[in-house]
């Protein structure tokens, strides 16, 4: 017979541990969060090596100048101007994810020997993930460039979605890649002659003006339009590997890393010179002096970045094209 004092044991004394050998509801939800934790941690990582970035900065930077080109008073620069310029980098970058994605979609097998660390190469996204996020975001970009109502600017997406497609795509006619003639003009047109339908959505849709093509608008597209080529042949030498196993004749494969290397910087220093020289023009004494001395000082620390490129390395060389990418948007 039990004694009345004896109190039975509390639910709570026993370890739901170690009840029926299995573990708790607790624990089973802990785990379960923990590892889509991880997974999403993961998937985010990759998302942004899929992304790549380093490209933002100038695309950024070349809508924000591109925008500024038709302002003619402070007066402009109203919080309504302001918002406008944020919506169309948000498009044109949601559109860049298309780009860099079909171009990753496209070269699986030669990223795994120049570039093993992207996610399509490296198996951290599938081909079903890499084909979702190219059609969601060209039509996220599209959609937004319609509900804003400038035709130029989803003329300016159109063209970044149809240029991205036919330089990576493997199809008759397409794969501009693959020959140095269509590389340079694919990059040229989207980072030169691409300037001018932002401009146009900022100068007649945005301020309301009648378009007016500028002297410095010229300017911008004929300094960007040598600076694309310059990427054009830059972007090529990191990949010389990859691209001899897999037949694709690039210029650096033609010419030689070294004189490829040489013309090129070649041409970026009589771009800052031209530019430097350009800023003698102006009527302005403080725009003379900042972009004289500062194309100068630009062109100068190029020259020093060649000095200590080493073309047997890979790593040094896709660093100066980083660099020379990014340099590209202070023209």
């Amino acid at each position: 017979m039990m004694e009345r004092n004896h109190k039975p044991l509390k639910k709570s004394t026993v370890p739901m541990a170690l009840q029926d050998g299995y573990p708790s509801k607790s624990q089973d939800e802990n785990i379960v969060s923990t590892s889509f934790v991880d997974v999403l941690t993961k998937k985010l990582d990759a998302f942004y090596r899929l992304c790549r970035p380093y490209a933002w900065t100038s695309i950024i930077l070349g809508i924000v100048s591109t925008s500024l080109l038709p302002v003619e008073t402070l007066a402009d620069l109203t919080p309504t101007f302001l918002i406008e310029v944020l919506k169309a980098i948000v498009a044109t970058l949601t559109m860049n994810i298309f780009v860099r994605a079909i171009n990753q979609l496209s070269d699986i097998e030669i990223d795994k020997v120049n570039k093993p660390n992207l996610p399509l190469a490296s198996g951290d996204f599938s081909i079903g993930e890499g084909i979702a996020i190219a059609i969601i975001s060209t039509l996220t970009s599209l959609a937004m460039g319609v509900m804003l109502r400038s035709p130029p600017l989803v003329i300016a997406l159109v063209i970044r979605w149809i240029v991205g497609a036919a330089y990576s795509i493997d199809l008759p006619l397409l794969r501009w890649k693959a020959s140095p003639l269509m590389a340079v003009v694919a990059i040229i047109i989207l980072n030169g002659i691409n300037v001018l339908p932002y401009f146009v959505h900022f100068q007649k849709y945005v301020l309301g003006r009648h378009l007016v093509f500028t002297k410095p608008l010229l300017f911008s597209v004929i300094f960007m339009g040598i600076f694309s080529v310059v990427l054009a042949f830059l972007k090529d030498i990191p990949d010389v590997e990859g691209d001899k196993e897999f037949g694709i004749r690039t210029l650096p494969m033609i010419l030689g890393k070294e004189r490829v290397f040489s013309i090129s910087i070649s041409m970026l220093l009589l771009a800052y010179g031209g530019a430097a020289l350009a800023g003698v023009s102006s009527p302005f004494l403080l725009c003379k002096l900042v972009t004289m001395i500062g194309h100068s000082v630009l062109g100068f620390i190029l020259w020093c970045k060649a000095q200590a490129v080493d073309l047997s390395n890979t790593k040094s060389t896709y660093s100066f094209f980083i660099f020379i990418f990014q340099a590209s948007t202070f023209i």
